[in-house]
């Protein structure tokens, strides 16, 4: 079978992307071919395919971060990792391919009991999840915290392992679906946005005082929002823009609670490999003792990316979403 891409020939909508036919990739010195089974979906992608995050070329982008498959080949000094082997990564762009070569030292290996399709589609969310509760803002048991999009791939997870050290997590998603779908993911209280707003139910629910930390990943609807739900010295992680990016914040807007503000990036986190193993190593123990779950609520065809990038837009999935080459 030829093997393909998925490419962005510039930034705009969904209609630019297309399937490019390539020659099967071969690693060099240090890298790895992953022959994909499953890729994940985030809007991180669509961020990129939008030219919302800058492209560092004038055309042809692969879009794609998440994506766990086999290994069919190493190229030479390359001793951890051998054909056969399962293997997951989250790597800038590059993933929306049947095959593709990347750094040995960016893959994991993974557990046998984590299936392709889950850690295709928890990979990059997981250790998105991690670095927000244990860095971004570390959470301590008894804390009450806010999520947003709390029924989204992140959110879903962020639910369960907020459960599991103790913290009080509220949630906000749009839809009774919604609403229900992250109530059985950990979550203490879930408030329906499009029923009114977030911030007067969530001081009600935490009796006036706020919450010490919001994780947003929503941004330009949400983030003034978010700062008025916090306590003094509250945290605003603000760690995505699904509804474009926040303009008209300035250092006042901290002042009046001595407010703390950050905007983290996975990559970031895990540029060291030492700590990209460390962290995959807590998200797979996570998993297979049970804290997390992840359940794949939507799967395309890799093909389809185009209607995939649409449904994910328009809020018309929950959870976890894959593309399968």
């Amino acid at each position: 079978m030829q093997d393909y891409t998925i490419v962005a020939r510039t930034p705009g909508g969904s209609d630019v992307l297309e399937r490019r036919e390539i020659p099967t990739p071969q690693p060099v010195a240090g890298e790895v071919r992953v022959r994909h089974k499953a890729i994940g979906l985030n809007f991180l992608d669509i961020y990129h395919r939008s030219g919302l995050y800058p492209w560092a070329q004038p055309r042809d982008l692969i879009p794609g971060s998440e994506a766990a498959g086999v290994v069919e080949g190493v190229g030479e000094g390359v001793t951890a990792l051998e054909p056969g082997d399962r293997v997951a990564y989250t790597h800038p762009l590059g993933a929306y391919a049947s095959a593709r070569v990347i750094p040995a030292d960016r893959l994991l290996k993974l557990p046998q009991d984590i299936t392709d399709e889950v850690a295709a589609g928890v990979i990059l969310k997981g250790l998105t999840a991690h670095y927000l509760i244990h860095d971004s803002y570390p959470v301590r048991a008894g804390d009450t915290v806010l999520v947003h999009a709390a029924a989204g791939g992140v959110g879903l997870l962020l639910g369960q392992w907020l459960k599991a050290k103790g913290v009080r997590a509220i949630g906000t998603a749009g839809g009774p679906e919604k609403v229900a779908l992250a109530q059985a993911h950990g979550y203490d209280a879930v408030i329906d946005y499009r029923a009114g707003g977030f911030v007067p139910q969530v001081m009600d629910l935490t009796g006036g005082q706020g919450v010490q930390a919001v994780y947003d990943s929503v941004g330009a609807d949400t983030w003034r929002g978010s700062l008025d739900c916090l306590r003094a010295h509250g945290s605003f992680v603000n760690f995505g823009q699904s509804s474009g990016s926040i303009d008209g914040f300035t250092f006042a807007d901290l002042a009046r609670k001595s407010l703390h503000a950050t905007r983290p990036t996975l990559f970031h986190f895990i540029a060291d490999p030492a700590e990209l193993d460390r962290r995959g190593k807590a998200l797979f123990a996570a998993l297979t003792d049970g804290t997390l779950t992840c359940e794949i609520r939507n799967r395309f065809p890799l093909e389809e990316a185009a209607r995939a990038h649409d449904a994910l837009e328009a809020r018309a999935t929950t959870g976890t979403t894959i593309l399968i080459p």
